[in-house]
């Protein structure tokens, strides 16, 4: 049974993010909720940026969220919690792309795209989901370094700042990487696409509530 402050929080009590971690550090685990679905969207794209398939983004996500949990009480507020959290993510996905490439090789990746939420109007709905795919797939093709800034940068819409903190890069870097990739995505692309970059890589409510549920039944039973 959730607690006073919990319910509160859940329906809409405006707790930052460090309000939240202080609470479920004191105790009240299932505050824990909260961080994951405020975070869901930008860790999702992260985690899809370095893995570039959606075979093994969530089980990457949910491990994130399990080792942001157990070491929360390691986050002394030098950074912002999202920067921390994402740096978490990523460096679990950059773990999972190598374990696997050693496993399996590096071999061609079968590009999942069908990530397009339902609209009103099917028949612009499949248009707009083919060329979202189009844009997509070219992004995922993108060499790694380039990519993950990318979408990170332009995505996501993170600082130069907030990027290089979560890569632990520097800001010039961050700055190099993101003009030659945006330099290999054709302009024509763009404007054939016909779709915002903030659009893309959507983590969609079924697959939000279906992770959070996992995460914290994990916490709850450990």
């Amino acid at each position: 049974m959730a607690t006073q402050a919990t319910a509160s929080a859940l329906t809409g009590e405006p707790l930052s993010d460090e309000e939240v971690v202080a609470r479920v550090v004191a105790g009240d685990v299932a505050l824990f909720e909260i961080l994951i679905r405020r975070h869901n969207q930008r860790i999702y794209r992260a985690v899809r940026a370095v893995l570039r398939t959606d075979e093994e983004v969530e089980d990457v996500m949910q491990q994130a969220y399990l080792n942001a949990y157990q070491h929360l009480g390691q986050f002394a507020n030098n950074a912002r919690f999202s920067t921390w959290l994402t740096r978490i993510a990523v460096n679990e996905a950059l773990g999972r792309r190598r374990r696997l490439e050693r496993s399996f090789g590096e071999g061609d990746d079968e590009v999942i795209m069908n990530l397009v939420e339902s609209t009103p109007d099917p028949e612009q709905q499949a248009t707009t989901a083919e060329l979202r795919q189009v844009l997509e797939r070219e992004i995922a093709a993108l060499p790694d370094s380039f990519r993950l800034v990318l979408v990170m940068r332009d995505v996501e819409g993170l600082s130069t700042a907030e990027t290089a903190a979560c890569l632990d890069i520097t800001e010039d870097l961050v700055k190099t990487r993101l003009h030659r990739g945006r330099t290999l995505l054709r302009d024509n692309l763009y404007r054939r696409a016909g779709v915002n970059l903030e659009s893309l890589f959507t983590f969609g409510n079924a697959r939000c509530d279906r992770l959070v549920a996992a995460v914290m039944a994990e916490i709850q039973t450990s």
